[in-house]
Protein backbone atom coordinates (compact mmCIF):
# COMPACT_ATOMS: atom_id res chain seq x y z
CA UNK A 1 0.00 0.00 0.00
CA UNK A 2 2.74 2.58 0.75
CA UNK A 3 3.71 2.66 -2.94
CA UNK A 4 0.26 4.07 -3.76
CA UNK A 5 1.09 7.21 -1.75
CA UNK A 6 3.76 9.72 -2.65
CA UNK A 7 3.01 13.06 -0.99
CA UNK A 8 1.60 14.48 2.21
CA UNK A 9 -1.39 15.60 0.15
CA UNK A 10 -2.06 11.97 -0.80
CA UNK A 11 -1.94 10.83 2.82
CA UNK A 12 -3.99 13.73 4.08
CA UNK A 13 -6.76 13.11 1.58
CA UNK A 14 -6.79 9.43 2.48
CA UNK A 15 -6.93 10.22 6.22
CA UNK A 16 -9.87 12.60 5.85
CA UNK A 17 -11.79 10.00 3.86
CA UNK A 18 -11.05 7.26 6.41
CA UNK A 19 -12.01 9.48 9.34
CA UNK A 20 -15.27 10.58 7.74
CA UNK A 21 -16.25 7.06 6.66
CA UNK A 22 -15.58 5.79 10.16
CA UNK A 23 -17.67 8.66 11.60
CA UNK A 24 -15.05 9.48 14.18
CA UNK A 25 -15.88 11.83 17.03
CA UNK A 26 -13.87 15.04 17.39
CA UNK A 27 -13.77 16.82 20.71
CA UNK A 28 -10.24 16.52 21.99
CA UNK A 29 -8.63 19.44 20.20
CA UNK A 30 -9.92 19.31 16.61
CA UNK A 31 -13.38 20.09 15.28
CA UNK A 32 -13.38 18.04 12.08
CA UNK A 33 -11.66 15.30 10.12
CA UNK A 34 -9.47 17.64 8.06
CA UNK A 35 -8.03 19.53 11.04
CA UNK A 36 -7.40 16.33 12.95
CA UNK A 37 -5.74 14.62 9.99
CA UNK A 38 -3.55 17.66 9.29
CA UNK A 39 -2.45 17.80 12.93
CA UNK A 40 -1.61 14.10 13.10
CA UNK A 41 0.29 14.21 9.80
CA UNK A 42 2.39 17.22 10.79
CA UNK A 43 3.08 15.87 14.26
CA UNK A 44 4.12 12.45 12.96
CA UNK A 45 6.51 14.00 10.44
CA UNK A 46 7.83 16.46 13.05
CA UNK A 47 6.86 19.41 10.89
CA UNK A 48 5.72 22.82 12.20
CA UNK A 49 2.08 22.49 13.23
CA UNK A 50 1.17 25.87 11.76
CA UNK A 51 2.69 25.26 8.30
CA UNK A 52 0.89 22.66 6.25
CA UNK A 53 0.81 24.17 2.76
CA UNK A 54 4.57 24.31 2.01
CA UNK A 55 4.86 20.57 2.58
CA UNK A 56 1.71 19.32 0.88
CA UNK A 57 3.39 18.16 -2.34
CA UNK A 58 6.74 17.15 -0.93
CA UNK A 59 7.65 13.55 -1.75
CA UNK A 60 7.65 11.32 1.32
CA UNK A 61 10.07 8.52 2.09
CA UNK A 62 8.64 4.99 2.32
CA UNK A 63 9.13 4.85 6.10
CA UNK A 64 7.39 8.22 6.48
CA UNK A 65 4.40 6.99 4.51
CA UNK A 66 4.30 3.85 6.63
CA UNK A 67 4.33 5.96 9.81
CA UNK A 68 1.46 8.11 8.56
CA UNK A 69 -0.63 5.11 7.56
CA UNK A 70 -0.05 3.54 10.98
CA UNK A 71 -1.31 6.70 12.68
CA UNK A 72 -4.37 6.84 10.42
CA UNK A 73 -5.09 3.21 11.23
CA UNK A 74 -4.79 3.72 15.00
CA UNK A 75 -7.07 6.74 14.96
CA UNK A 76 -9.65 5.00 12.80
CA UNK A 77 -9.68 1.47 14.18
CA UNK A 78 -8.82 2.00 17.85
CA UNK A 79 -10.76 5.30 18.01
CA UNK A 80 -8.01 6.76 20.19
CA UNK A 81 -8.18 10.53 20.69
CA UNK A 82 -5.44 12.21 18.69
CA UNK A 83 -3.86 13.52 21.90
CA UNK A 84 -3.22 9.96 23.09
CA UNK A 85 -1.50 9.15 19.79
CA UNK A 86 0.71 12.24 19.80
CA UNK A 87 1.07 12.43 23.61
CA UNK A 88 0.40 16.13 23.55
CA UNK A 89 -2.50 18.52 23.91
CA UNK A 90 -2.84 22.28 23.61
CA UNK A 91 -4.79 24.64 25.82
CA UNK A 92 -4.55 28.30 24.95
CA UNK A 93 -0.88 29.00 24.29
CA UNK A 94 0.24 26.02 26.36
CA UNK A 95 1.38 22.56 25.30
CA UNK A 96 0.99 19.67 27.73
CA UNK A 97 2.11 16.05 27.80
CA UNK A 98 -0.78 13.59 28.09
CA UNK A 99 -1.38 9.86 27.97
CA UNK A 100 -4.23 7.54 28.91
CA UNK A 101 -3.55 7.90 32.63
CA UNK A 102 -5.23 11.33 32.56
CA UNK A 103 -8.12 13.00 30.78
CA UNK A 104 -7.17 14.93 27.63
CA UNK A 105 -6.67 18.58 28.66
CA UNK A 106 -9.67 20.73 27.74
CA UNK A 107 -11.49 23.30 29.81
CA UNK A 108 -13.53 26.43 29.33
CA UNK A 109 -11.88 27.75 32.48
CA UNK A 110 -8.68 28.05 30.44
CA UNK A 111 -10.38 30.86 28.50
CA UNK A 112 -11.11 32.73 31.74
CA UNK A 113 -7.69 32.51 33.39
CA UNK A 114 -6.13 35.31 31.27
CA UNK A 115 -8.94 37.60 32.52
CA UNK A 116 -7.83 36.81 36.11
CA UNK A 117 -11.47 36.32 37.16
CA UNK A 118 -11.93 40.04 37.47
CA UNK A 119 -13.85 41.87 38.89
CA UNK A 120 -14.46 39.10 41.45
CA UNK A 121 -10.75 39.06 42.23
CA UNK A 122 -9.97 42.70 42.88
CA UNK A 123 -6.15 42.47 43.04
CA UNK A 124 -4.61 39.54 41.16
CA UNK A 125 -1.16 40.31 42.54
CA UNK A 126 -2.49 39.84 46.06
CA UNK A 127 -3.63 36.27 45.36
CA UNK A 128 -1.46 34.16 47.62
CA UNK A 129 -2.97 30.67 47.64
CA UNK A 130 -4.85 28.92 44.84
CA UNK A 131 -6.44 25.47 44.96
CA UNK A 132 -7.24 23.43 41.87
CA UNK A 133 -9.35 20.34 42.51
CA UNK A 134 -9.43 17.39 40.06
CA UNK A 135 -6.26 18.60 38.36
CA UNK A 136 -5.79 15.63 35.98
CA UNK A 137 -2.77 16.48 33.83
CA UNK A 138 -2.08 19.64 35.85
CA UNK A 139 -2.87 21.95 32.96
CA UNK A 140 -5.05 24.47 34.80
CA UNK A 141 -2.75 24.53 37.82
CA UNK A 142 0.15 25.50 35.57
CA UNK A 143 -1.87 28.20 33.84
CA UNK A 144 -3.06 29.55 37.20
CA UNK A 145 0.50 29.72 38.51
CA UNK A 146 1.50 31.77 35.48
CA UNK A 147 -1.53 34.05 35.73
CA UNK A 148 -1.11 34.78 39.44
CA UNK A 149 2.67 35.24 39.78
CA UNK A 150 2.69 35.67 43.56
CA UNK A 151 0.62 32.58 44.25
CA UNK A 152 1.25 29.10 45.55
CA UNK A 153 -0.96 26.51 43.81
CA UNK A 154 -2.13 23.29 45.41
CA UNK A 155 -3.27 20.84 42.70
CA UNK A 156 -5.34 17.87 43.85
CA UNK A 157 -6.39 14.60 42.28
CA UNK A 158 -7.48 11.24 43.65
CA UNK A 159 -5.71 9.37 40.84
CA UNK A 160 -2.02 8.59 41.34
CA UNK A 161 -1.78 7.93 37.59
CA UNK A 162 -3.11 11.37 36.71
CA UNK A 163 -0.74 12.98 39.20
CA UNK A 164 2.20 11.25 37.52
CA UNK A 165 1.20 12.98 34.29
CA UNK A 166 0.74 16.26 36.16
CA UNK A 167 4.22 15.88 37.69
CA UNK A 168 5.75 15.64 34.24
CA UNK A 169 3.96 18.80 33.11
CA UNK A 170 4.80 20.76 36.25
CA UNK A 171 8.44 19.76 35.81
CA UNK A 172 8.37 20.68 32.11
CA UNK A 173 7.26 24.21 33.05
CA UNK A 174 9.75 24.49 35.90
CA UNK A 175 7.04 25.18 38.46
CA UNK A 176 8.06 22.64 41.11
CA UNK A 177 8.49 25.38 43.73
CA UNK A 178 5.07 26.95 43.11
CA UNK A 179 2.75 24.07 42.20
CA UNK A 180 2.38 21.33 44.80
CA UNK A 181 0.61 18.12 43.83
CA UNK A 182 -1.60 16.31 46.31
CA UNK A 183 -3.21 12.89 46.10
CA UNK A 184 -6.43 13.53 47.95
CA UNK A 185 -10.17 12.96 47.89
CA UNK A 186 -10.91 16.64 47.27
CA UNK A 187 -10.06 18.59 50.47
CA UNK A 188 -9.42 15.57 52.71
CA UNK A 189 -5.61 15.37 52.71
CA UNK A 190 -4.86 19.08 52.37
CA UNK A 191 -3.25 21.09 55.16
CA UNK A 192 -5.33 23.68 57.03
CA UNK A 193 -4.84 26.41 54.45
CA UNK A 194 -7.17 29.17 53.21
CA UNK A 195 -7.37 29.96 49.52
CA UNK A 196 -8.09 33.18 47.65
CA UNK A 197 -9.26 31.14 44.68
CA UNK A 198 -10.54 27.60 44.24
CA UNK A 199 -10.88 26.34 40.67
CA UNK A 200 -12.21 23.00 39.50
CA UNK A 201 -13.14 21.17 36.32
CA UNK A 202 -14.48 18.04 38.05
CA UNK A 203 -16.15 14.90 36.69
CA UNK A 204 -19.64 16.15 35.81
CA UNK A 205 -21.06 13.94 33.05
CA UNK A 206 -24.43 12.52 34.14
CA UNK A 207 -24.92 8.77 33.93
CA UNK A 208 -27.27 8.73 30.95
CA UNK A 209 -24.77 10.86 29.00
CA UNK A 210 -21.94 8.55 30.08
CA UNK A 211 -23.78 5.64 28.47
CA UNK A 212 -23.99 7.58 25.20
CA UNK A 213 -20.38 8.78 25.01
CA UNK A 214 -18.55 8.15 21.72
CA UNK A 215 -15.79 5.54 21.83
CA UNK A 216 -13.09 8.22 21.86
CA UNK A 217 -14.18 9.41 25.29
CA UNK A 218 -14.27 5.90 26.67
CA UNK A 219 -10.50 5.71 26.31
CA UNK A 220 -10.27 8.38 29.02
CA UNK A 221 -10.35 7.42 32.71
CA UNK A 222 -13.99 6.96 33.68
CA UNK A 223 -13.36 8.54 37.08
CA UNK A 224 -12.36 11.78 35.33
CA UNK A 225 -15.73 12.02 33.57
CA UNK A 226 -18.52 10.32 35.53
CA UNK A 227 -20.42 12.60 37.89
CA UNK A 228 -23.20 10.30 39.05
CA UNK A 229 -26.90 10.26 38.18
CA UNK A 230 -27.16 14.02 37.64
CA UNK A 231 -23.46 14.77 37.20
CA UNK A 232 -23.30 16.72 40.45
CA UNK A 233 -21.92 14.10 42.89
CA UNK A 234 -18.45 15.66 43.24
CA UNK A 235 -19.67 19.18 42.57
CA UNK A 236 -21.90 18.97 45.66
CA UNK A 237 -18.93 17.94 47.80
CA UNK A 238 -16.77 20.69 46.33
CA UNK A 239 -19.37 23.39 46.97
CA UNK A 240 -20.14 22.06 50.45
CA UNK A 241 -16.50 22.22 51.54
CA UNK A 242 -15.48 25.42 49.78
CA UNK A 243 -16.46 28.02 52.39
CA UNK A 244 -14.25 26.45 55.04
CA UNK A 245 -11.32 26.63 52.62
CA UNK A 246 -11.85 30.12 51.18
CA UNK A 247 -10.60 33.42 52.54
CA UNK A 248 -13.31 35.97 53.32
CA UNK A 249 -12.95 37.51 49.86
CA UNK A 250 -12.24 34.25 48.07
CA UNK A 251 -14.14 32.80 45.11
CA UNK A 252 -14.96 29.33 43.81
CA UNK A 253 -15.02 28.71 40.04
CA UNK A 254 -16.62 25.47 38.81
CA UNK A 255 -16.93 24.06 35.29
CA UNK A 256 -20.00 21.89 34.66
CA UNK A 257 -20.07 21.66 30.84
CA UNK A 258 -23.53 20.83 29.54
CA UNK A 259 -24.99 20.24 33.00
CA UNK A 260 -26.40 23.71 33.75
CA UNK A 261 -29.90 22.37 34.32
CA UNK A 262 -28.64 19.96 36.96
CA UNK A 263 -26.39 22.61 38.50
CA UNK A 264 -29.31 25.02 38.77
CA UNK A 265 -31.40 22.33 40.42
CA UNK A 266 -28.65 21.62 42.95
CA UNK A 267 -27.34 25.13 43.65
CA UNK A 268 -29.78 27.61 42.14
CA UNK A 269 -30.73 28.91 45.58
CA UNK A 270 -27.20 30.32 45.85
CA UNK A 271 -27.71 32.69 42.90
CA UNK A 272 -24.88 31.34 40.78
CA UNK A 273 -22.88 33.77 38.66
CA UNK A 274 -22.46 32.30 35.19
CA UNK A 275 -19.26 33.26 33.36
CA UNK A 276 -19.12 33.77 29.60
CA UNK A 277 -16.97 31.38 27.55
CA UNK A 278 -16.93 30.15 23.95
CA UNK A 279 -19.61 27.66 25.07
CA UNK A 280 -21.94 30.48 26.06
CA UNK A 281 -23.03 31.48 29.54
CA UNK A 282 -23.86 28.08 30.98
CA UNK A 283 -20.65 26.03 31.32
CA UNK A 284 -18.85 27.72 34.24
CA UNK A 285 -20.25 29.22 37.42
CA UNK A 286 -18.74 31.30 40.21
CA UNK A 287 -19.64 31.58 43.88
CA UNK A 288 -18.12 34.03 46.35
CA UNK A 289 -17.28 33.13 49.93
CA UNK A 290 -20.20 35.28 51.06
CA UNK A 291 -22.64 33.29 48.93
CA UNK A 292 -21.33 30.06 50.40
CA UNK A 293 -22.30 31.28 53.83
Amino acid sequence: MPSQFQTLRDCLRYAVTRFNRAQLSFGHGSANAYDEAAYLMLHTLRLPLDRLEPFMDARLLPDEIESLLNVIERRTVERLPAAYISNEAFLGDYRFYVDQRAIVPRSYIAELIPELFQPWIADPEAVGNVLELCTGSGCLAIMLADAFPNSHVDAVDLSADALAVARRNVDDYGLQERVQLWQSDLYAALPARKYDLIVTNPPYVNESSMQALPLEYRHEPRMALAGGADGMDLVRKIVAGARERLTDNGVLVVEIGNEREHAQAAFGHMELTWLSTSAGDDAVFLLSADQLG
